[in-house]
Protein backbone atom coordinates (compact mmCIF):
# COMPACT_ATOMS: atom_id res chain seq x y z
CA UNK A 1 0.00 0.00 0.00
CA UNK A 2 2.77 2.43 0.83
CA UNK A 3 5.03 1.41 -2.10
CA UNK A 4 1.88 2.21 -4.18
CA UNK A 5 1.23 5.69 -2.94
CA UNK A 6 5.00 6.61 -3.26
CA UNK A 7 4.83 5.49 -6.79
CA UNK A 8 1.77 7.29 -7.31
CA UNK A 9 2.96 10.61 -5.64
CA UNK A 10 6.09 10.21 -7.60
CA UNK A 11 4.81 10.05 -10.71
CA UNK A 12 2.11 13.06 -9.62
CA UNK A 13 5.58 14.81 -8.83
CA UNK A 14 7.97 14.00 -11.33
CA UNK A 15 8.43 17.21 -12.56
CA UNK A 16 9.10 18.91 -9.17
CA UNK A 17 11.83 15.53 -8.15
CA UNK A 18 13.60 16.01 -11.70
CA UNK A 19 13.94 20.06 -10.81
CA UNK A 20 15.44 18.89 -6.85
CA UNK A 21 17.55 16.64 -8.41
CA UNK A 22 19.24 18.85 -10.87
CA UNK A 23 19.22 21.40 -8.55
CA UNK A 24 21.76 19.14 -6.26
CA UNK A 25 23.56 17.96 -8.91
CA UNK A 26 24.09 21.36 -9.81
CA UNK A 27 25.10 22.39 -6.30
CA UNK A 28 27.59 19.51 -6.03
CA UNK A 29 29.35 20.67 -9.55
CA UNK A 30 29.76 23.70 -8.65
CA UNK A 31 31.58 22.78 -5.54
CA UNK A 32 33.34 19.93 -7.19
CA UNK A 33 34.45 22.59 -9.71
CA UNK A 34 35.19 25.17 -6.84
CA UNK A 35 37.31 22.38 -5.21
CA UNK A 36 39.22 21.46 -8.70
CA UNK A 37 39.96 25.48 -9.23
CA UNK A 38 41.44 25.67 -5.86
CA UNK A 39 43.61 23.07 -6.63
CA UNK A 40 44.48 24.85 -10.03
CA UNK A 41 45.24 28.05 -8.11
CA UNK A 42 47.41 26.12 -5.34
CA UNK A 43 48.96 24.07 -7.91
CA UNK A 44 50.24 27.37 -10.43
CA UNK A 45 51.20 29.25 -7.00
CA UNK A 46 53.22 26.14 -5.93
CA UNK A 47 54.68 26.25 -9.71
CA UNK A 48 55.40 29.33 -9.63
CA UNK A 49 57.23 29.35 -5.97
CA UNK A 50 59.04 26.36 -7.30
CA UNK A 51 60.29 28.76 -9.93
CA UNK A 52 61.07 31.54 -8.27
CA UNK A 53 63.08 29.66 -5.74
CA UNK A 54 64.77 27.71 -8.70
CA UNK A 55 66.18 31.50 -10.27
CA UNK A 56 67.10 32.44 -6.41
CA UNK A 57 69.11 29.42 -5.66
CA UNK A 58 70.90 29.72 -9.25
CA UNK A 59 71.40 33.61 -7.99
CA UNK A 60 72.82 32.17 -4.67
CA UNK A 61 75.24 29.53 -5.98
CA UNK A 62 76.91 32.08 -8.44
CA UNK A 63 77.31 34.56 -5.21
CA UNK A 64 78.57 32.05 -3.28
CA UNK A 65 81.24 31.33 -5.99
CA UNK A 66 81.69 35.06 -6.69
CA UNK A 67 82.46 35.56 -2.92
CA UNK A 68 84.97 32.43 -2.24
CA UNK A 69 86.82 33.75 -5.58
CA UNK A 70 87.21 37.15 -4.14
CA UNK A 71 88.10 35.59 -0.26
CA UNK A 72 90.88 33.84 -2.70
CA UNK A 73 92.01 37.06 -4.68
CA UNK A 74 92.16 38.71 -1.02
CA UNK A 75 94.53 35.73 0.14
CA UNK A 76 96.59 35.44 -3.25
CA UNK A 77 96.99 39.32 -4.10
CA UNK A 78 100.22 39.33 -2.82
CA UNK A 79 101.98 36.72 -4.93
CA UNK A 80 100.48 37.98 -7.89
CA UNK A 81 102.65 38.64 -10.96
CA UNK A 82 102.16 41.97 -11.58
CA UNK A 83 99.95 45.06 -10.73
CA UNK A 84 98.08 45.09 -13.61
CA UNK A 85 97.10 41.20 -13.58
CA UNK A 86 96.22 42.04 -9.73
CA UNK A 87 93.96 44.83 -11.38
CA UNK A 88 91.92 42.85 -13.87
CA UNK A 89 91.34 40.25 -11.06
CA UNK A 90 89.93 42.92 -9.00
CA UNK A 91 87.67 45.05 -11.33
CA UNK A 92 86.27 41.11 -12.27
CA UNK A 93 85.32 40.74 -9.11
CA UNK A 94 83.90 44.08 -8.61
CA UNK A 95 81.68 44.04 -11.62
CA UNK A 96 80.62 40.52 -10.68
CA UNK A 97 79.51 41.57 -7.34
CA UNK A 98 77.78 44.76 -7.85
CA UNK A 99 75.81 42.49 -10.66
CA UNK A 100 74.87 40.46 -8.16
CA UNK A 101 73.65 43.01 -6.29
CA UNK A 102 70.83 44.35 -8.29
CA UNK A 103 70.14 40.98 -9.57
CA UNK A 104 69.65 40.36 -6.15
CA UNK A 105 66.90 42.81 -5.95
CA UNK A 106 64.51 40.86 -7.70
CA UNK A 107 64.26 37.97 -5.12
CA UNK A 108 64.96 39.90 -2.33
CA UNK A 109 63.38 43.61 -2.19
CA UNK A 110 64.47 46.16 0.58
CA UNK A 111 62.80 46.39 3.77
CA UNK A 112 60.04 48.81 5.13
CA UNK A 113 60.30 50.60 1.51
CA UNK A 114 57.24 52.88 2.97
CA UNK A 115 59.61 54.10 5.99
CA UNK A 116 63.02 55.26 4.43
CA UNK A 117 64.09 56.48 1.11
CA UNK A 118 61.15 57.61 -0.25
CA UNK A 119 63.16 60.36 -2.68
CA UNK A 120 65.11 57.39 -4.77
CA UNK A 121 64.00 55.27 -7.25
CA UNK A 122 61.46 52.28 -6.61
CA UNK A 123 64.12 49.60 -6.04
CA UNK A 124 65.98 51.55 -3.87
CA UNK A 125 63.45 52.81 -1.04
CA UNK A 126 63.82 51.08 2.14
CA UNK A 127 66.46 49.34 4.20
CA UNK A 128 68.20 46.93 1.69
CA UNK A 129 68.00 43.13 2.62
CA UNK A 130 70.71 41.55 5.20
CA UNK A 131 71.86 39.05 1.86
CA UNK A 132 72.56 41.67 -0.01
CA UNK A 133 74.26 43.66 2.76
CA UNK A 134 76.68 40.68 2.68
CA UNK A 135 77.22 41.33 -0.52
CA UNK A 136 78.06 45.13 -0.61
CA UNK A 137 80.40 45.07 2.04
CA UNK A 138 82.88 42.59 0.21
CA UNK A 139 82.32 44.60 -2.52
CA UNK A 140 83.72 47.72 -0.02
CA UNK A 141 86.36 45.10 0.92
CA UNK A 142 87.61 44.17 -2.34
CA UNK A 143 87.60 47.90 -3.89
CA UNK A 144 89.76 48.74 -1.20
CA UNK A 145 92.20 46.16 -1.44
CA UNK A 146 95.71 46.86 -3.20
CA UNK A 147 98.33 44.35 -4.07
CA UNK A 148 100.76 45.89 -1.50
CA UNK A 149 100.17 47.32 1.83
CA UNK A 150 96.71 47.31 4.07
CA UNK A 151 95.31 44.43 5.95
CA UNK A 152 96.98 41.44 6.18
CA UNK A 153 95.56 38.95 3.22
CA UNK A 154 94.36 36.57 5.50
CA UNK A 155 92.47 39.36 7.16
CA UNK A 156 90.89 40.70 4.43
CA UNK A 157 89.76 37.25 3.34
CA UNK A 158 88.41 36.30 6.79
CA UNK A 159 86.35 38.99 6.43
CA UNK A 160 84.98 37.87 3.07
CA UNK A 161 84.03 35.14 4.02
CA UNK A 162 82.13 36.59 7.34
CA UNK A 163 80.60 38.15 4.45
CA UNK A 164 79.52 34.85 2.21
CA UNK A 165 79.04 32.49 5.90
CA UNK A 166 75.54 35.56 6.19
CA UNK A 167 74.45 35.21 2.70
CA UNK A 168 74.73 31.52 2.54
CA UNK A 169 72.87 31.93 6.11
CA UNK A 170 69.99 34.05 4.50
CA UNK A 171 69.25 32.23 1.31
CA UNK A 172 69.18 28.74 3.42
CA UNK A 173 66.50 30.41 5.66
CA UNK A 174 64.55 31.74 2.25
CA UNK A 175 64.86 28.57 0.76
CA UNK A 176 63.97 26.03 3.67
CA UNK A 177 61.49 23.70 2.32
CA UNK A 178 60.54 23.44 6.33
CA UNK A 179 59.09 26.90 6.54
CA UNK A 180 57.64 27.05 2.70
CA UNK A 181 54.30 27.08 3.78
CA UNK A 182 55.58 30.73 5.74
CA UNK A 183 57.47 31.25 2.70
CA UNK A 184 54.42 32.43 0.00
CA UNK A 185 55.32 35.98 0.64
CA UNK A 186 58.91 35.30 0.12
CA UNK A 187 61.88 37.44 2.26
CA UNK A 188 59.49 40.46 3.49
CA UNK A 189 57.99 37.96 5.60
CA UNK A 190 60.15 35.78 7.66
CA UNK A 191 59.85 35.40 11.51
CA UNK A 192 60.63 38.91 12.92
CA UNK A 193 62.84 37.04 14.94
CA UNK A 194 65.27 35.47 12.34
CA UNK A 195 65.03 38.97 10.45
CA UNK A 196 66.46 40.89 13.24
CA UNK A 197 69.08 38.45 13.98
CA UNK A 198 69.95 38.85 10.16
CA UNK A 199 70.23 42.96 10.63
CA UNK A 200 71.94 42.30 13.66
CA UNK A 201 74.70 40.51 12.05
CA UNK A 202 74.77 42.77 8.92
CA UNK A 203 75.13 45.69 11.24
CA UNK A 204 78.06 44.39 12.64
CA UNK A 205 79.75 43.43 9.44
CA UNK A 206 79.13 47.03 8.37
CA UNK A 207 80.66 48.62 11.43
CA UNK A 208 83.51 45.97 11.20
CA UNK A 209 83.97 47.27 7.48
CA UNK A 210 83.78 50.59 8.71
CA UNK A 211 86.58 50.59 10.75
CA UNK A 212 88.77 48.98 8.71
CA UNK A 213 87.95 51.55 5.99
CA UNK A 214 87.32 54.67 7.49
CA UNK A 215 87.75 56.48 4.37
CA UNK A 216 84.56 54.49 3.14
CA UNK A 217 82.33 57.05 1.33
CA UNK A 218 78.92 55.17 2.87
CA UNK A 219 76.46 56.75 0.86
CA UNK A 220 77.10 55.21 -2.97
CA UNK A 221 75.46 51.81 -1.31
CA UNK A 222 72.57 53.23 0.84
CA UNK A 223 73.66 51.30 3.32
CA UNK A 224 71.73 52.56 6.22
CA UNK A 225 69.72 49.23 7.96
CA UNK A 226 67.00 49.50 10.03
CA UNK A 227 67.24 49.03 13.63
CA UNK A 228 66.22 45.47 14.88
CA UNK A 229 62.44 46.02 16.41
CA UNK A 230 62.57 45.32 20.30
CA UNK A 231 59.94 42.72 21.23
CA UNK A 232 57.96 44.14 24.53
Amino acid sequence: MAASYLWQWGMENIGTIVTVVSAIAAVLGALASRAETRKQHQLRTEQLRQSIDSASLDWGNTAIETLASAAMLARNRHVMDSDRAFQEARADSLTNLSTLIDRGRMFFPNLAPDRHGLNKDGAYQGFRAPILDSLVWAHEEVHALTREGGPTSEDSAAFIDACRKLLVSELQAHLDPRRMDQLLGRYTKQKQKHQDDAISRSGALRDELLTRRPDLSIDFWNRDTPKPETQP
